[in-house]
Parts: structure tokens; sequence; C-alpha cells
């Protein structure tokens, strides 16, 4: 019986420490690509909320102006006439206190 060289083995064993190799830097460069990607989301949420609460604060500006110009009309109103103004609040008081009233 003819004896097998030994290289062949050393070559198997080479080739299975350079797998072992190629497999932990494909695992490094996966968690490198993984936290890069979780990072680019928080980012993009981040930047989703801020975008969110920048409009909030211009549609309250928005709003809050609208109301103080809708008092100050109605407070020109008021002043331009005093008796219309008394009328009303007279008519809208007496309604409401006609709905409250029980019916016994």
């Amino acid at each position: 019986m003819t004896k097998l060289p030994e290289a062949p083995s050393a070559d198997v064993a080479a080739d299975l420490a350079a797998l072992r190799q190629d497999v932990a830097r494909l695992a490094d460069s996966m968690t490198a690509l993984m936290q890069g990607q979780a990072q680019g989301a928080a980012q993009r949420v981040s930047d989703i909320v801020d975008d969110a609460k920048a409009k909030v604060t211009s549609t309250a500006a928005d709003v809050k102006s609208r109301v103080n110009a809708a008092g100050g009309e109605i407070e020109a109103s008021i002043e331009r006439n005093p008796l219309t103004a008394m009328l009303i609040s007279f008519g809208v008081g007496m309604a409401l206190g006609m709905m409250s009233r029980s019916r016994h």
C-alpha cells in the first residue's frame, strides 16, 4: 500500500483557516453595515420629528394670530355698536337660561 502525502490535509486546514477569517470579516462587515443603517434610520426619524414639531409650532402661531385678530375685530365691533352687543348678549343669555331650565 502506498501512503498518501499529507499535503492535501494541510491544504484543507489552510482553506478552513482562510474560510474562518473570511466569515469573521464578513460578520464584522455586516455588523458595521447594520450599525450604519440603524444610525441612518435614527437620523431620519429625528428629522421627521423635528419637521413635525416645526409644523405644529407654525400652525399654533398661525392659529394664535387668527384668534387675536378675531378678538380685535369683535372688540372693535362692540366699541362701534355697544347697544347691539348688549342686546345680542341679553338674547344669548335668555336662550341659554331657557334651555337649562327644568321642565317640571
